[in-house]
């Protein structure tokens, strides 16, 4: 499953692979991994994205384009590079929510606020 959240699924498409009628179906059969009990020992779960997009012929086809197999390459790291980051500030982001929040639950109104 690892190979379809690599930059480097590419070269199958290059290689004819995914005309593979047999390769076609166990693509299909991959397709256990996005239940959750499978899912979540998933190391780079992007690859479930790409399982979905390798169902479709049409984008099987267009890997063969040197173009369209690198802009995915490109993004693919791109992301990898970025996600820890962009992960950690989305969780700080996110505490800061709960705790804001958790805060405003604390307060309680004043007896005269409430006329009694």
């Amino acid at each position: 499953m690892l190979i379809k959240g690599s930059p480097c699924f590419a070269v199958l498409a290059q290689r004819d692979i995914f005309k593979d009628s047999y390769f076609v179906n166990y693509l299909k059969y991959l397709q256990y991994w996005k239940e959750a009990k499978y899912a979540k020992f998933l190391k780079y779960p992007q690859c479930l994205h790409m399982l979905e997009l390798l169902q479709y012929e049409h984008f099987r086809k267009e890997l063969v384009n040197a173009q369209c197999a690198k802009f995915i390459d490109d993004q693919q790291l791109l992301n990898w590079q970025h996600y820890h980051r962009k992960r950690n500030t989305m969780l700080q982001e996110q505490a800061e929510k709960t705790q804001a929040s958790k805060e405003v639950k604390d307060v309680k109104p004043s007896p005269a606020a409430t006329g009694t």
